[in-house]
């Protein structure tokens, strides 16, 4: 029997409805809030992103303002648009996509205020996030993760949650999330990378997978135990020519064979990807309402 889909379409179009009833609430109080995105270059994927979270933001009727830098600008340059952005108090939340060519990301999101990273990954939030403090920003990718879980009914509290990839967008911040004393994580966090020894036999005591390692369809159904709960947040392209592009794009696991044997699964895409533009937008919001209490 196949595994239930997890929609996050649906669940992200739930989690916008929440979020734009918040920003009618703040506009009956005068108060229009604000994201600014800043990109450099022309990166088709990075147009493409925050083209997205453009469109989406004016759905939800939240005011935004796209700043591109031609490909070289300095890091002078761009921290200094990020202290305007910081000091401009009709700006509640800043975001730069990555990647940051040229420039550190860690100079880039350090620079932004914590009070306005929506994104999550200021040094003080990610602080906040390994602490257990609800008052910081939670990187949007694996905070989606773990609404995807709440709102499926999925339990967390002592489940066996291993988590393919260590890196600081998905991988860290999802085990500070998955491991904290609380009733929507409580889980026992094992991460895996690619030093790791013995991958498909950690795996596959896993209740809980969740796949970040940005190797296409890495995970088969030989490394899923039956009835496991697998989340698939990978992007990955591959040739394909039968499509126009020459490519499509796949995610780490192995949809078809894994939905063979999995409890539930994400699609993708459908999965995770619409909840991380959820997350933002709702991190926006409440960005809003924190600095204008």
């Amino acid at each position: 029997m196949s595994a239930q889909l997890i929609d996050g379409k649906k669940i992200a179009a739930q989690i916008h409805g929440e979020t734009a009833q918040k920003v009618q609430q703040l506009k009956a109080r005068g108060i229009q809030p604000c994201i600014v995105f800043m990109r450099i270059g022309d990166d088709p994927a990075s147009r493409a992103y925050v083209g997205m979270k453009d469109k989406k933001a004016h759905e939800l009727g939240i005011k935004t303002d796209t700043k591109i830098f031609p490909a070289g600008t300095t890091p002078d340059t761009l921290l200094a648009a990020i202290r305007a952005a910081n000091a401009d108090r009709d700006v509640h939340g800043i975001l730069v996509q990555a990647p940051i060519p040229g420039i550190p990301q860690d100079l880039v999101f350090g620079a932004i205020s914590p009070d306005k990273d929506v994104d999550g990954f200021h040094p003080v939030n990610f602080g906040k996030l390994l602490l257990g403090d609800q008052s910081g920003f939670r990187p949007c990718t694996p905070a989606g993760v773990q609404e995807l879980l709440i709102r499926s009914g999925i339990p967390t509290k002592g489940a066996n949650a291993v988590i393919l990839g260590r890196g600081n967008i998905v991988g860290k911040p999802m085990a500070a999330i998955l491991c904290q004393k609380d009733a929507a994580a409580d889980a026992t966090v094992t991460i895996v990378h690619s030093r790791s020894r013995n991958i498909p036999a950690i795996v596959r005591q896993a209740d809980i997978i969740i796949a970040a390692m940005g190797f296409a369809e890495y995970v088969k159904a030989d490394m899923v135990k039956p009835g496991a709960v697998v989340m698939d947040v990978g992007v990955n392209r591959v040739e394909d020519t039968a499509s126009a592009k020459g490519y499509k794009l796949v995610g780490d696991v192995a949809f078809d064979e894994v939905k063979e044997i999995a409890g539930h699964i994400t699609p993708n895409p459908g999965g995770v990807g619409p909840m991380t533009i959820a997350l933002l937008m709702a991190n926006t919001v409440s960005a809003a309402e924190k600095q204008t209490r």
